[in-house]
Order: C-alpha cells, then structure tokens, then sequence
C-alpha cells in the first residue's frame, strides 16, 4: 500500500513538474507551452463555466475568454503553483461579471430593438391598414432576428448601431482585436439580411 501511495506521489510531483515547465516557457512568450496548458485544462475550465452559467455557448465564449486573459496576463503565472486555481479565478470573474451583466444587457438589447423598430414605424407611417400590417410583421421579425443573434454578434451590433460606439471604443470596450470587432458586426448583419430578406 505504501508503495502504491509512494508511485502516486511521484506521478503527482512528476505531473507538477512538468505542469511547471509549460509555465515557464508560456512565460516566455512560448505559445505552443501554453498550449499544452489550454489542452490539459479546456475540457476542465468549460464545465466548471457551463455550471455557472448554464448555457453551452456561453460557456464555451467565456472559458476560451478566460485563456485569452490568462496568456495576457502570464507574467503574473508562479511555476510554483498549480494553474488551473489562478486560470478559475479569471474564469470566475468572468463568469459572475457575466451572469449580472446578462439581465441588464437583455434589457438595453430590448430596448435597442424597439428603437430600431420604431425608427422603421415612423419611415413607413402611412394610412394604408397593409402597409401598417407589412411593417408590424416587419417589427416583429426584426425583433426576433436581433434577439437570435449570438451574443458576441449582438452586443457588437448593439454598441455600433444603436450606441454610435467606433470600431476601435468597441474592441477596448470588450477587450477584444478590432478585427474581431469588424468580423462579429459583418456576420450579425449577415445574420439579420437573411433573416428580412425580401420583408421591405
């Protein structure tokens, strides 16, 4: 028993350090160490989101935001320690910051739909009962096509559209590249054409 104690203690303290080792080198700027540390600890760091915040994309977005942080911030890392608890605190915030943040979002997303909605009532205001019809059934749509955009899609779009925010105050908003900015507002209005296509 002793010997089967002493075998998991050596596999601990070899797992440790080597765990160490992917430190140092993703310390260094070496990418594919840190790498190895997204490989060992992905499937990890997704549950442990997935329970916090219940849906599967998001967590998925929000562990992946997590290694993101974690490589920016991996001066801060000490070989000495285990990774995955200083990676799930950058996870937890997030996570939490995430979940209270949800329902306010929601809400502006809401709020930013209407506008929009109404901005199109005023344009096509008409005494024509069809036209009032066409354009009713046209708020609703476009109603339901924003609120069906992934997250990232439609906070993007919210923050250009309707909060008038430039590519570059969105990206340091968000903390993310401006070209994920630029990508994720082209695939939301993507999204939205081909949802009212052919509705004008």
């Amino acid at each position: 028993m002793n010997r089967n104690r002493t075998d998991l203690e050596r596999e601990r303290d070899a797992g440790q350090a080597a765990e160490a080792g992917l430190v140092r080198r993703a310390q260094d700027g070496d990418t594919d160490a840190f790498g190895e540390l997204v490989a060992i600890y992905m499937q990890r760091c997704y549950y442990a989101a997935l329970g916090m915040v219940g849906s599967p994309q998001d967590a998925e977005d929000l562990s992946q935001e997590a290694f993101v942080r974690a490589f920016r911030a991996r001066a801060r890392l000490d070989p000495d320690r285990p990774f995955y608890p200083w990676l799930y605190q950058i996870l937890r915030r997030l996570c939490y910051n995430f979940t209270r943040d949800t329902s306010s979002r929601r809400k502006k997303l809401e709020r930013a739909g209407g506008w929009l909605v109404a901005e199109a009532t005023v344009r096509a205001a008409s005494d024509d009962p069809e036209r009032v019809r066409a354009t009713e059934a046209l708020r609703e749509r476009l109603e339901r096509a924003i609120g069906e955009l992934p997250m990232a899609q439609r906070e993007v779009f919210v923050l250009k559209e309707f909060e008038g925010l430039k590519y570059r105050e969105i990206a340091d908003l968000l903390d993310v590249p401006i070209g994920t900015v630029m990508s994720r507002l082209y695939a939301a209005r993507q999204r939205l054409a081909a949802r009212l296509e052919g509705l004008e």
